[in-house]
């Protein structure tokens, strides 16, 4: 997967990219020490959305990346790619639900992709 493939289709500079089978910067600034195992393009929303709920992060993603988008499916079908929104949801007390809203989960299967929750607790 080439990161600047969906940096153009999205206009959208990602938080992360990784080529695989290259080295890449890691999040504290160093440069891996094995090349990375599968390609990678990703944003955040972390630092844009000042929410512990999942859906202003995901309307924030969906806006940034202009989503829907007509072509997508086709497009990660043509490239070998899948598409997801990971969400990593801090549930220490054990009581939280993430809740992702009936569209956003709708819309993201019509154009090939999914939501997945990790959850900390």
């Amino acid at each position: 997967m080439d990161p600047d493939v969906w940096t153009r289709y999205f206009g959208v500079s990602p938080d992360t990219a990784i080529v695989k089978g290259k080295r890449f910067m890691t999040p504290s600034g160093r440069l891996s020490s094995v090349p990375g195992r599968t390609g990678v393009w990703g944003v955040r929303s972390k630092a844009a959305v000042h929410s512990d709920s999942l859906e202003p992060h995901l309307r924030y993603l969906i806006d940034r990346l202009n989503l829907p988008r007509d072509d997508l499916r086709q497009l990660l079908a043509h490239k070998g790619a899948q598409m997801r929104f990971f969400c990593y949801w801090d549930n220490e007390s054990g009581d939280r639900v993430p809740e992702v809203p009936d569209d956003i989960r709708t819309m993201m299967e019509a154009m090939g992709g999914t939501v997945e929750i990790d959850e900390y607790r």
